[in-house]
């Protein structure tokens, strides 16, 4: 996959490239390699919340046999079983800008785990705003904050531009994982 140039990845400590993990909080998937993206790495890459299609699904059984598939991976990851919210997948369109937001006030990977959290261990629907605002004020992000944030011209514009860069340097959908070498590394479930 593409790669983006040295000066475009994000410094960390000591000034070294760091990792960016990009991910869409409607997907499964993302949220079970998010429980375990800090601690493969030894380090806590940037989030970078980008929107990307789940599926698409051509039947009821290809829906199904995902659900198995990622329902094997999570006993296998240890976390808690998957509860699948309805409908599935989600609008997520706004828990998405929260999670810019969230971003923006150097809270996205609290805020993106309570919100993958309340979508696939509750099975709450991100596409309620109540969900997200429970996901909010689990990480101490005051609700009206988050409404407001949102709903900035602002923060979708950030959210647009994530996006462009992620697709620039070649993710092509998440989870993925740009390396602070500048590889782009689709991230597996399992």
């Amino acid at each position: 996959m593409g790669a983006l140039s040295g000066g475009e990845l994000r410094e960390g400590a000591a000034g070294r490239a760091k990792h960016v993990f990009y991910y869409d909080l409607a997907s499964p998937a993302a949220y079970l390699a998010a429980e375990r993206v800090n601690h493969a790495l030894g380090e806590v890459p940037e989030w970078i919340p980008i929107r990307s299609e789940v599926g698409p699904f051509r039947c009821a059984e290809e829906i199904q046999a995902y659900r198995e598939d990622l329902e094997r991976v999570a006993l296998v990851q240890g976390v808690q079983p998957l509860r699948w919210p309805e409908p599935f997948p989600a609008d997520s369109e706004w828990a998405m800008l929260a999670a810019t937001y969230a971003k923006q006030i150097g809270r996205a990977v609290a805020f993106s785990l309570a919100a993958f959290r309340q979508a696939f261990a509750a099975g709450r629907d991100l596409g309620e705003r109540d969900t997200v605002l429970l996901a909010a004020a689990a990480c101490e992000i005051h609700p009206a904050a988050v409404i407001k944030g949102a709903e900035l011209r602002g923060t979708r514009a950030r959210l647009e531009a994530a996006e462009a860069q992620a697709a620039a340097a070649g993710v092509r959908e998440v989870p993925a994982l740009l390396t602070a070498a500048g590889d782009v590394i689709a991230v597996p479930a399992a």
